[in-house]
């Protein structure tokens, strides 16, 4: 039954925590005042970054390999994950999620109960359809999101069971569980926004006979091609979680630190998210493409004309979106997966054809400049151009998806956090003055 399997997904992450917990009391009371890195103005200055101060166990990021999903590259994610049919080729982000929270490979059985699952727990209350209703359609996708989250708070079996005095090892008994109800009905709620702003309200109907992913993907409406539900299914795999340090994966252990419920704590991770610094850059990087394709008018897209586009685009100080990361050294695999599948299904996509000159052109232009440690292109390259292809053209809408997905990541962390009975987050903030006078 539905019970059974989040038994079967409890039991596992326990036997996990067990295996984990000699090294977890092994750092805390042997190794706890050893140092692990030194903090320099520059990491003060400017956004923390690079300072190994976080335990997060889900997912690292590896300049060299990129993402790893407990250990795995996205590469082995797509191949050892389920799939939804015989015919895709696309690991299920449900799957991963699974994996993340478990360290484990689920099987095909599991997954079919697992979503099985997921849709018993998808309701969304009466009260909150119509709350998402009544917001007004030229509020952004994303902040609907984030009041569509905060709204369905009260049915936190997390935050009643803190008001109960449940014990503190019971705790990540209760984030589970309203992880994976949120996660049920995240896809339920961002598909009813889609469908209010862009489509007058009419709303599409769940398909329970379908995955997580492609019940998603089928309730946006766009596209009834199994080829755009294996889309959305690559989209919410590789993009489901990226280490701890990211701006909505951060927001969201902060605020789950303070134990707050993962619906409090997600809604902030999807405020962060909502930034054009983080989670935007996919829907500026579409806009960025169309624009040009715009003024290249009907010149053929080569190698050649988009170098000296790229090279008089930084001329005027403007920013060519889409290349370039803050910890990769290399082109981004998350990049390379979207590449192939459309490679695979549209080569001749007049915007992939457009990215893939600008694959040759921009790098070496940014490279040149001497500025850039990694000049290679990163996801948000080409996360919107698959989604247009398909239909799903609306980059307002674009993070939504990013959200969907990166839910899965934030909140198996949250789970894995308070199993580990992690501390409120407080980090020690100082003054200019401070630096002045106690640089060394």
């Amino acid at each position: 039954s539905s019970s059974n399997i989040v038994s079967t997904l409890s039991s596992r992450i326990q036997a996990l925590a067990e295996q984990k917990t000699p090294q977890f009391q092994s750092l805390k009371k042997e190794h706890g005042f050893k140092h692990i890195g030194d903090v320099n103005v520059e990491m003060a200055m400017g956004g923390m970054r690079g300072i190994k101060a976080m335990v997060y166990e889900t997912s690292t990021l590896d300049n060299e390999r990129g993402i790893l999903y407990r250990d795995r590259t996205l590469d082995e994610c797509m191949e050892q994950l389920p799939k939804a049919n015989a015919t895709s080729k696309i690991g299920l982000p449900e799957a991963a999620y699974w994996l993340l929270l478990t360290d484990e490979i689920p099987t095909d059985a599991e997954v079919k109960a697992f979503n099985a699952e997921l849709h018993s727990r998808a309701v969304v209350p009466d009260n909150v359809l119509k709350m998402i209703d009544n917001l007004d359609k030229s509020t952004h996708p994303m902040t609907q999101l984030a009041i569509a989250l905060l709204a369905l708070q009260p049915g936190s079996t997390f935050a009643t069971a803190y008001h109960e005095g449940v014990k503190k090892t019971e705790y990540w008994n209760y984030a589970l569980e309203d992880s994976l109800t949120l996660i049920a009905q995240i896809p339920v709620v961002a598909a009813r926004i889609y469908r209010n702003v862009f489509f007058n309200g009419e709303h599409i109907a769940p398909d329970t006979s379908l995955d997580w992913a492609g019940n998603y993907a089928h309730m946006l409406g766009v596209n009834d091609s199994e080829e755009f539900k294996d889309a959305v299914r690559l989209y919410l795999m590789v993009h489901a979680d990226h280490e701890g340090g990211n701006v909505s994966a951060h927001a969201t252990h902060l605020v789950g630190s303070a134990l707050s419920d993962p619906y409090t704590a997600y809604a902030a991770g999807v405020c962060g998210l909502a930034g054009p610094l983080h989670g935007l850059a996919n829907q500026e990087c579409l806009r960025w493409l169309k624009n040009t394709r715009e003024v290249l008018g009907n010149q053929e897209p080569t190698a050649e004309l988009l170098t000296q586009f790229a090279k008089d685009t930084l001329a005027a100080g403007k920013v060519i979106p889409g290349f370039g990361h803050g910890v990769l050294r290399i082109t981004d695999p998350r990049y390379t997966i979207q590449q192939r599948f459309a490679q695979e299904h549209f080569p001749n996509d007049p915007l992939f054809k457009l990215s893939q000159a600008c694959l040759q052109a921009i790098p070496p232009v940014l490279a040149a400049t001497g500025k850039v440690k990694n000049p290679w292109p990163n996801v948000d390259a080409l996360s919107g151009t698959c989604m247009q292809y398909y239909g799903l053209n609306q980059e307002d809408y674009f993070t939504v998806v990013f959200a969907v997905s990166r839910a899965l990541g934030c909140t198996s962390s949250l789970v894995w956090s308070r199993r580990m009975g992690m501390p409120i987050e407080r980090p020690k903030s100082v003054t200019l003055d401070w630096l002045s006078n106690n640089i060394k």
